[in-house]
């Protein structure tokens, strides 16, 4: 165990992409503090969700496993909590643990799995006793009534929020971790604070006057290639439909998306920002093991795309930044494949824990960070069985596998990096896309999937299931999104 265990600050924010920090490549958007993080830690280019939706990404961070594992692929229950988390371990370990906004914990929002305490910041509530955001909304009488903003048809309409910049969802968060942090420094014990933040996710509703950070005729245009229905998949359609996003693209519509995506990104930097001084503040920021990421992405018009849970870079890569001085070198660039299921791992090794017999599917990222491993592989799965959809990745090749589509995808990352060209029937390359699907295959064997592929004389192949059902699409209102905040229907006193 170190001499000097450190504190330990994972920054979490909700489908946040990977091309979205300014010292990254992002020539647009303004990132100064998650920038210093970059300039100061290494940042891991080629970090991949293990399922590219809210829940199960969160799952196998919280875990240390891949999806196959915890038998979580999609928004729904999470796995049974087994008591050997990476809060449940530390805590153990004698560390003061604590969760401050979205954990998305199902099907008890307010669970702790494994976490000493929670503030609860979580989407779809209006209810102050469900609530600690909403709680202190109303106790100072504010709006509670949809607090992050208006959903369904409002989905990806963007929007300024109801409540000024002070008492914005993204503010909260940055100010009871200050709080924390704060205490934490009058502490003899390290802490572990979990920070999570429920921007970038739609509806897009940064507070005044932030909306006017970016302008729609600043903000590039999505990534479309010649044909982009041919790099889509069922799920690309079926996102786009129930998020009232497939009836015609308005690309100035799309701009203003960007613009206020990119608004709430850097509203969570000006927090990260604050939390970064109070560390300073309080002589912890050296001494403080900061890993900040995500759990997912968004396509925000690429692909003619809206949401995430496809495969493609804009959906399932993801930041991944880690400031230590002890352990990672300042501005490093780490190429090789990490997945989110590495936090575990990383933070139990700075802390001297050992995770005894948990088969942990990760790797230490201080370890990848100082090795060559840059043909490593790391995998990702969206849904289950005729909806499912698998990824292989490393640092020069994507193989995608899409069941409901019966259909494979391989992209050259290292020529082709906007994945604008599927070479998986090229002749030229059939030896590879057979390696690389024989690659997945024995890890999702491995891993017990067994509704994933067949074994027989000619050895693994893809189970083969009928093609998800699309007739939906031949009537313009059909599986449209209905996700309000409760009450509904609507009750208006006065008004019959």
């Amino acid at each position: 165990m170190p001499a000097e265990r450190p504190n330990i600050l994972i920054l979490f924010t909700d489908m946040q992409r990977a091309d979205t920090l300014r010292a990254l490549g992002n020539p647009v958007i303004r990132t100064p503090n998650l920038d210093r993080l970059v300039q100061e830690g290494t940042a891991f280019v080629n970090c991949f969700s293990p399922s590219p939706v809210c829940v199960p990404a969160r799952c196998s961070l919280h875990y240390g496993w891949y999806p196959q594992k915890t038998g979580v692929t999609n928004n729904g229950r999470m796995m049974a909590d087994n008591g050997r988390s990476y809060p449940a371990l530390l805590g153990e370990a004698g560390y003061r643990t604590h969760a401050i906004g979205k954990c998305h914990f199902t099907p008890d929002h307010a669970a702790l799995r494994g976490f000493q305490s929670r503030q609860t910041q979580e989407e779809c509530t209006s209810d102050p006793t469900r609530d600690d955001y909403v709680a202190w909304l109303a106790k100072r009488g504010l709006d509670i009534y949809e607090p992050h903003g208006a959903r369904s048809e409002m989905y990806y309409i963007p929007q300024i929020s109801t409540l000024p910049a002070s008492a914005h969802s993204s503010q909260w968060v940055g100010n009871e971790s200050l709080r924390f942090i704060k205490a934490g420094a009058e502490q003899k014990k390290p802490w572990c604070l979990f920070s999570s933040f429920i921007h970038p996710h739609p509806p897009f509703d940064p507070p005044k006057p932030w909306h006017k950070l970016y302008r729609a005729v600043d903000m590039p245009l999505p990534m479309i290639p010649p044909n982009p229905a041919a790099l889509m998949t069922w799920v690309n359609r079926f996102q786009n439909r129930y998020k009232y996003r497939d009836r015609g693209l308005d690309l100035n519509l799309i701009r203003l998306i960007k613009a206020y995506y990119y608004a709430t990104i850097s509203f969570v930097d000006f927090q990260v920002g604050r939390i970064l001084a109070g560390l300073e503040a309080t002589g912890q920021l050296d001494r403080t093991l900061i890993l900040f990421t995500s759990d997912h992405g968004e396509h925000l018009g690429d692909f003619n795309c809206f949401g995430k849970r496809s495969m493609h870079d804009a959906s399932a890569r993801v930041p991944m930044v880690v400031r230590y001085p002890a352990q990672f070198a300042a501005g490093r660039r780490c190429r090789t494949a990490v997945s989110l299921v590495d936090v575990f791992p990383t933070v139990l090794a700075a802390a001297g824990v050992e995770p005894a017999g948990l088969d942990l599917d990760g790797r230490d990222l201080a370890q990848i960070a100082r090795g060559r491993a840059t043909d490593r592989t790391v995998y990702s799965q969206f849904g289950q069985g005729q909806r499912a959809i698998y990824m292989g990745v490393n640092r020069l090749w994507k193989y995608v596998y899409s069941a409901g589509d019966d259909r494979e995808f391989l992209f050259d990352r290292r020529n082709d990096p906007r994945e604008f060209v599927n070479l998986a029937k090229r002749a030229e390359h059939r030896a590879l896309r057979n390696a690389r699907r024989v690659d997945i295959l024995q890890f999702l064997k491995k891993k017990g999937a067994v509704e994933a592929y067949v074994e027989g004389r000619q050895g693994l192949r893809w189970r083969k299931y009928p093609q998800v059902d699309e007739t939906y699409l031949e009537n313009p209102d059909a599986e449209l999104l209905r996700q309000d905040y409760p009450p509904y229907p609507l009750d208006l006193p006065g008004y019959a």
